[in-house]
């Protein structure tokens, strides 16, 4: 089986997003860069699936800047993927042709049997680009998975819908599937996978390369930052007193009551 799985480098959750000069773009400067915490369900997923087939490979996919991008693609490759694919391509292209990159770059080194994603990134919250790589491929998907399993004929999945129950559903292959936590528990990059994944065929790829000519379809007007949350206001006093304040403050400022 050839097994491909998107990824993406997304800002760690801890990192301080600030917006640059321009007020229409994140600012880079300081920033640390994580592969994207939902990818990495796919990507374990993926390496216990060619683990559990003999003769699979896994082969990992991001479209993003190649100053830095390689840096997921290096992450997953540590983990245990066999090969990466790294298509170049600006830091804000429109999702719409991130999808169609991904898709052609898959047709290009494919055929795939399988496509693992993770159900979105951390960092737009999009959850689309899936869908968009499924469609332009033709073939079937499922998201928000959180259990996968390979069947004679094709692939059984049990994804999470709302109000907390679940959902099954066969698929034939090939079919991409988008991870959710609980799926697996992703594992540590070891020493040794480190040093291996430095010597892993790394192949680079341009939006030119896979015909993909990109645009921007949804303009940015502006990105702020949300307020400051005011401090927290103590009210003192004796358990009435406090009652009294806390109703007068709610009806006279708040205007809630």
């Amino acid at each position: 089986m050839k097994i491909f799985v998107c990824i993406k480098q997304v800002p760690d959750t801890e990192t301080k997003i600030k917006v640059d000069a321009s007020g229409k773009a994140m600012d880079p400067a300081g920033v640390k860069w994580i592969l994207n915490p939902y990818d990495e369900y796919a990507v374990e997923e993926a390496i216990k699936t060619r683990d559990a087939n003999p003769g699979s490979q896994v082969i990992v996919l991001t479209v993003g800047p190649k100053t830095r991008a390689g840096e997921a693609l290096r992450t997953a490759l540590a983990m245990g993927a066999d090969e990466g694919i790294l298509v170049d391509a600006p830091d804000q292209l429109e999702l719409l042709f991130v999808a169609e990159a991904a898709a052609a770059a898959i047709k290009k080194a494919g055929p795939a049997d399988l496509i693992f994603t993770g159900k979105l990134a951390i960092d737009d919250g999009a959850g689309c680009v899936p869908q968009m790589v499924a469609e332009f491929l033709g073939i079937p998907h499922a998201t928000v998975v959180s259990k996968f399993q390979l069947t004679p004929e094709g692939a059984q999945i049990e994804r999470d819908v709302e109000g907390g129950t679940k959902e099954i559903v066969k698929l034939k292959l090939p079919a991409l599937i988008a991870a959710t936590k609980g799926l697996n528990m992703p594992r540590y990059a070891s020493l040794p996978g480190i040093m291996k994944a430095k010597k892993k065929v790394l192949q680079e790829m341009t939006l030119t390369d896979l015909g993909v000519t990109a645009q921007s379809l949804t303009p940015t007007i502006k990105f702020e930052l949300p307020p400051d949350k005011p401090p927290a206001m103590l009210l003192s006093g004796d358990p009435a007193e406090q009652v009294r304040a806390l109703v007068s403050k709610l009806r006279d400022e708040a205007k809630v009551l």
